[in-house]
């Protein structure tokens, strides 16, 4: 008897990433709030666990808090798809969530058309990949990337300890240690993710395919000055932290202008003024200033340059300045034979997908130390992510979906 044709079932996907949506929500702003090992982040895991054991999938949790679902031989290696459940503060419905239902969803079209792959699938809900505590623990995890070191002195911005959020979660942090999967393990990785850039709606694509994805440096800088009245100290006596901050970050156009490249990127997104009081001169400004670029030496340049701007800037107001490094992801190019795979499938599905770097971290560069990877996009609206306006299309979802399935099915059947 002929195996059925698989096709997606796009309303059973809505279905299930609103069940994912369920956990978090701010129901104020529409925001979700699903930070890594929160009491909403691992209820969402419980709850989409309960769903794979009820599509008759073997589901598993490992020591990192990464989910599987394995459909298949239960002996062998597996084929990996998915992405990451939890967000950013007050994000998006689809970043990462998508690309974990999609994966279930392709798994579940599969089953419906009697199809028993050859080699099995594990659909995966990796953790922690939004860089609470550094970096994307999970899938570091995955590969071994993870160190004893590393798990102790990790804290998320608020100064809370890795160790105790896991706890909190009924997680042993040491326990992640044991979540590296062996190379034999596994044959690929495949991720679907919004792009969460505006190049794609741009350029009226519907997918793409990344053929490489941007390093992320991640540092916190802080500029020490003297808290003062801010009606009795003259401009020209002041240590002001905040001006130093400010006119840094005006020197990050010309950091990039002097050693940067069409794809890097600098960004102060989080600051924090001391004693942050209407009438009293700034004493301390701590922020982050976050780095990428697709190449690993433009990122050791915009570094350097960076770092003497900074200098500079504390030396003219005043101030004094130091700088923690938090995390280096280096850059890293995709699999080129699972990335020429893709677009054949595509082009197969009457799409001519974009090929395009991703200049987001996202766990398939992670992965692709252990195995090879593949990440697929599809659009957002307005290149809109990381908030509660946040929005694909159901149509281009169910395309990039399909591609998936396609990977899938051509990747287990040999």
């Amino acid at each position: 008897m002929p195996q059925e044709t698989p096709r997606i079932d796009i309303e059973r996907l809505k279905a299930l990433l609103a069940g994912v949506n369920r956990f978090g929500r701010n129901l104020d702003t529409g925001g979700f709030n699903r930070v890594g090992y929160s009491p909403a982040d691992m209820a969402a895991r419980d709850w989409l666990r309960h769903e794979m054991e009820k599509d008759g999938l073997s589901a598993r949790r490992d020591g990192a808090g990464n989910l599987f679902a394995r459909f298949g031989p239960a002996e062998g290696p597996a084929i990996l798809a998915g992405s990451h459940l939890d967000t950013v503060p007050e994000g998006g419905a689809f970043d990462g969530a998508l690309g974990v239902c999609a994966a279930l969803e392709c798994v579940r079209a599969m089953k419906d058309a009697g199809i028993r792959p050859e080699t099995a699938i594990e659909v995966v809900a990796t953790a922690e990949e939004e860089g609470r505590f550094g970096g994307m623990l999970g899938s570091e995890a995955i590969v071994g990337h993870l160190t004893r070191e590393r798990i102790e002195a990790a804290k998320d911005a608020d100064g809370v300890p890795l160790v105790e959020a896991m706890r909190e979660a009924g997680l042993d942090a040491f326990e992640a240690l044991s979540a590296l999967r062996p190379s034999r393990e596994v044959k690929a990785f495949i991720e679907l993710h919004i792009e969460q850039g505006p190049v794609l709606e741009r350029a009226g694509r519907p997918i793409g395919i990344a053929h490489g994805v941007s390093g992320v440096l991640n540092r916190q800088v802080t500029l020490t000055g003297t808290a003062n009245h801010s009606g009795t100290t003259p401009m020209e006596m002041r240590a002001d932290a905040f001006a130093g901050l400010a006119e840094i970050a005006t020197l990050i156009a010309a950091a990039i202008g002097e050693e940067g490249t069409p794809q890097s990127r600098i960004t102060i997104g989080k600051v924090d003024l001391q004693p942050n009081a209407a009438h009293t001169i700034p004493g301390k400004a701590v922020f982050s200033l976050i780095i990428r670029d697709t190449s690993d030496e433009v990122m050791r340049a915009l570094r350097a340059a960076m770092e003497a701007r900074i200098a500079m800037v504390a030396r003219k107001h005043g101030l004094g300045v130091s700088v923690e490094e938090k995390s280096w992801i280096a850059p890293v190019g995709l699999d080129p034979a699972l990335n020429a795979m893709l677009h054949e499938e595509a082009r197969k599905m009457g799409t001519a997908a974009l090929d395009m770097p991703s200049g987001a971290g996202h766990d398939a560069q992670t992965m692709q130390a252990l195995c090879p990877a593949a990440l697929i996009f599809v659009p957002s609206r307005g290149g809109i992510s990381h908030a509660p306006e946040e929005f694909s299309e159901w149509s281009d979802i169910g395309r990039g979906t399909e591609l998936m399935l396609r990977a899938l099915m051509r990747l287990s059947s040999r």
